[in-house]
C-alpha cells in the first residue's frame, strides 16, 4: 500500500511538472493565424471614406496576399501619399542606406521617405492629408526603427491636428520582456523611449503607451485609434509572411535578433553579407569552428568584415531549441566574443551605447560581470516598466 501511494505521488508530480512545462512552451505560428488589423476593414474603412488619406506602409503591409494600398484603392479610398520607413517601400534597401522620395510605379502615388534626414513628415508633406493610416510589421525590439517612425508620425499628426489609425500586427518577440531600460540621455532613432530592448507589446499597444505616457514632444497627444488583432496569442513566436527587412529573412533571425543586434556596436559580424544574417556571429580572430565569409550583395551593402573569413557560431540549433530557452536575451555570446577579442583591438564602438540604451552594459562586460549579475542589475527598471506597460495591454499575457 505504501509503495502504491509513493508511485501515485510520483506520477502526480511528473504530470504536474509536465503540465507546468507545457504552459511555458512557446508555439511557432504562422502570422496568418492571427487576424491582422489591416484585414478588419469593417473597423476602420468608414473612417477613411470621403477623406484624403496618407498611408505609412512598406512590403509588410499585406493581408490575404494583397497589399493594403491596393485593397484601399479597390474600396474607393482616396490615397494622396505613401510614407515609408527604413529599407524603403519595397523593403530592399540595406540597413542605414539612404532612401529617396519616389513614385510608386503601379499606382503612381508619391512615396515620401521617412528615413535619413527626413525622419518626421513636415507640414508641407502633410498638406491636404485628412487622416494617417499606419501599417508596418514590427519585431518587438527597441532598436528596430519602425516604432521610432511611428512615434514621429504620431508627433507630426498631433502638431497638424491629423488623426492616426494604427493597424495592429503580431509581435514575433512578444512573449517576453528583457534587457536594460534606455537612459534618457542615450535617446536616438534606435531608441527613443525609456523601455527595455524587448518590450512585450504589439505595435498598436506601443502606440497607446507613447500617447498615454505623453512621450511625444511637448507632451502632445495625437488623436489615435488602434485597430486590434483577432486571434492573437502573445505566448507564441510568429513566422512572418514577409521578411520585415532584408537581413531578417526568417523566424529564426527575428528570434535571435534581440540578442545578436548588440554585435552591431562591436567589431563582430552578425552574418550580414551571408545567407544567414542574424543567425551567426564571428570574427577572423575568434577560435570557434563555424566559418563564414561576408560578401557584398543587394541588401548587403558593404557588410562588416567583407571578404574576410570569420570564425564563430551558427545558432540555428539554439533557435530550434526555443522550448528549452529562457524568456530572456542571451548575453553569453557577447561576453564570450569580448573575452576572445578584447586584447586585439577596440571591441566596442560608440553605436553600442545607443543599442544598449546605457553605457552600463559595456562597463559590466569589461569588468567581467557574469550574465546573471548583469541581468540582476536590470530588475528594478524592468519592474517599473512592467507597471507602465500593464496599462496599455489589448491582449492577454
Amino acid at each position: 500500500m505504501h509503495k502504491i501511494f509513493l508511485f501515485l505521488f510520483a506520477f502526480i508530480c511528473i504530470c504536474s511538472n509536465l503540465q507546468a512545462q507545457s504552459k511555458s512552451f512557446k508555439n511557432i505560428l504562422d502570422a496568418e493565424e492571427s487576424i491582422v488589423g489591416a484585414s478588419r476593414l469593417e473597423l476602420y474603412l468608414s473612417d477613411l471614406q470621403n477623406k484624403n488619406v496618407g498611408v505609412v506602409a512598406n512590403q509588410t503591409s499585406i493581408f490575404n496576399n494583397t497589399h493594403l494600398i491596393d485593397t484601399l484603392l479597390c474600396e474607393g479610398i482616396t490615397i494622396k501619399k505613401i510614407f515609408t520607413p527604413e529599407h524603403g517601400f519595397r523593403g530592399t534597401a540595406d540597413e542605414g542606406a539612404a532612401v529617396n522620395n519616389s513614385m510608386d510605379e503601379k499606382t503612381q502615388l508619391p512615396i515620401i521617405s521617412l528615413y535619413g534626414s527626413n525622419k518626421k513628415p513636415n507640414s508641407q508633406q502633410l498638406e491636404g492629408i485628412d487622416i494617417l493610416l499606419f501599417d508596418l510589421q514590427d519585431v518587438g525590439t527597441r532598436f528596430y526603427t519602425y516604432i521610432s517612425t511611428m512615434t514621429y508620425i504620431m508627433e507630426a499628426a498631433a502638431e497638424n491636428d491629423i488623426p492616426v489609425i494604427v493597424l495592429d500586427r503580431p509581435n514575433p518577440n512578444g512573449f517576453y520582456i528583457d534587457g536594460p531600460v534606455l537612459k534618457k540621455e542615450n535617446q536616438s532613432f534606435v531608441g527613443l523611449h525609456q523601455v527595455p530592448i524587448v518590450y512585450g507589446l504589439t505595435i498598436g499597444e506601443y502606440a497607446l503607451m507613447v500617447n498615454g505616457e505623453y512621450w511625444l514632444s511637448d507632451s502632445l497627444q495625437c488623436d489615435l485609434k488602434v485597430v486590434p488583432l483577432g486571434n492573437y496569442n502573445r505566448k507564441s513566436i510568429y513566422k512572418l509572411a514577409v521578411k520585415p527587412s532584408p537581413n531578417l529573412p526568417n523566424w529564426e533571425s527575428v528570434y535571435l535578433y534581440p540578442s545578436l543586434c548588440f554585435f552591431e556596436g562591436t567589431i563582430v559580424s552578425v552574418g550580414r553579407g551571408t545567407e544567414s544574417p542574424f543567425q551567426v556571429y564571428g570574427h577572423p580572430d575568434m577560435n570557434d569552428e563555424y566559418i563564414f565569409t561576408p560578401r557584398q550583395a543587394e541588401g548587403r551593402n558593404k557588410p562588416l568584415l567583407s571578404d574576410k573569413e570569420c570564425h564563430g557560431e551558427f545558432l540555428l540549433d539554439y533557435a530550434h531549441n526555443y522550448k528549452k530557452n529562457e524568456k530572456e536575451i542571451n548575453l553569453s555570446w557577447l561576453i564570450k566574443a569580448y573575452n576572445q577579442l578584447k586584447d586585439n583591438e577596440k571591441f566596442f564602438n560608440n553605436f553600442f551605447i545607443k543599442l544598449a540604451g546605457t553605457d552600463e552594459l559595456r562597463k559590466q562586460i569589461e569588468l567581467g560581470l557574469s550574465e546573471d549579475e548583469i541581468r540582476a542589475s536590470w530588475k528594478e527598471d524592468l519592474d517599473n516598466y512592467k507597471k507602465i506597460r500593464a496599462k496599455y495591454l489589448l491582449y492577454k499575457d
